[in-house]
């Protein structure tokens, strides 16, 4: 039980002590491997001494102590003792690591890196997954993905991108690229890539409690909001998604009673917020009306499939891909018949399919693509 409240220790309090140190180190390497030294010894320590009243700010102190012997063996004594001064006051309020976690979001999806090295390397040094978890994610060898990492953090440090949430003038156009990434990283904790677990509470968790934050900071930003909408709806069936065995439930067999209607209608209240700040609606706002529309239905029956559709087609205009074109054309068969969602899928298959694919998998297809939209996923 013991190792099992270390390990969520670790896993909570890792992000946040990580941000920090990136921080006042200016340094992603040093920090991470500063990290890992206190980390090391916490897990050596704290079975024996006990775990510390503040585990963030404990992590926190060892780790730029380690830090601080690195540079001095470095023979960059005056640097050590700045970082020594300045590491003195180690308050452990929340508010101090969600600032240095926004601050190295905004920092990781700055806009001179591409947008897959910004999500890559918020995935890695933020949500601390694994550096094969994160190589998965891009169907990239293990090798490729840390060279990716490098030479983003090498660009970094080489054009002194500043650690800070950019100013209101900025901002606006920083933001699409960070919604982007808090978008990802949810949906990593809703259906894993790794691991054993099917959803990743924490990072569900991490995703949310950012969006909420970055909406603090943009208030009235339409698709902040309906991100931070989408987020909650979907989270709020998370209980109820995997039964006693760990097996996925599809959403039509869900005990709807486990659903989370705090979350649901905080949901729907700020996707009517999103709409009455008239601006025009994002793809995030779609989406987190499809799911509203999901997660205030009653019964499966009850699902207004008329107006998923209609959603859809606007979401297309956005996000012309072949999974919203697979749940637009299952959204017109559960609304018009089989017959007609068949009809649209063939019509998308025959501009992309060889003339030659039999219509047997093509119904393969919209019943895989069926059973994907009623798990709500």
């Amino acid at each position: 039980m013991a190792d099992d409240r270390l390990t969520a220790i670790v896993k909570t309090e890792t992000p946040r002590v990580r941000a920090r140190l990136i921080r006042e180190l200016r340094d992603f390497d040093l920090a991470e491997d500063s990290l890992q030294e206190a980390l090391l010894r916490a897990v050596k320590s704290w079975p024996v001494d006990g775990i510390p009243e503040s585990p963030a700010a404990w992590l926190t102190t060892v780790a730029k102590r380690c830090a601080i012997d690195v540079l001095r063996r470095e023979q960059v004594h005056h640097r050590a003792v700045g970082l020594l001064s300045a590491g003195e006051e180690d308050r452990d309020e929340l508010d101090v690591f969600n600032d240095d976690l926004m601050r190295l979001i905004f920092t990781c999806c700055h806009p001179s890196l591409n947008l897959e090295a910004q999500i890559a390397l918020t995935l890695r040094t933020v949500v601390d997954m694994s550096l094969a978890q994160v190589a998965r994610a891009f169907l990239v060898s293990e090798k490729t993905m840390e060279q990716r990492l490098v030479r983003a953090k090498r660009k970094i440090k080489q054009a002194g991108i500043p650690y800070t949430v950019p100013g209101s003038r900025d901002l606006p156009r920083r933001l699409q690229g960070v919604l982007t990434v808090f978008y990802l990283v949810f949906n990593e904790g809703y259906s894993a890539t790794a691991g054993d677990a099917l959803i990743r509470f924490e990072l569900c968790q991490i995703a949310i409690q950012m969006t909420r934050q970055l909406n603090r900071l943009v208030r009235g930003r339409a698709e902040a909001l309906g991100l931070l909408s989408l987020m909650l709806l979907q989270h709020s069936r998370s209980t109820a998604r995997v039964d006693a065995a760990g097996k996925l439930v599809l959403l039509e067999d869900q005990d709807r009673r486990l659903w989370d209607r705090g979350a649901i209608t905080e949901g729907t209240m700020l996707l009517e917020k999103a709409l009455l700040a008239r601006q025009p609606p994002g793809p995030f706002q779609l989406q987190g009306a499809i799911a509203a529309v999901h997660a205030n239905a009653a019964t499966p029956a009850a699902t207004d499939w008329q107006e998923i559709r209609a959603l859809y087609d606007g979401l297309l205009k956005f996000q012309d891909t072949p999974v919203v074109r697979l749940n637009r054309a299952v959204a017109i068969g559960m609304a018009d018949g089989a017959d007609a969602g068949l009809e649209v899928l063939e019509l998308m298959n025959a501009s992309r399919d060889d003339a030659s694919s039999s219509l047997s998998q093509r119904k393969s297809r919209v019943v895989v693509a069926q059973r994907s939209q009623r798990r709500g996923v």
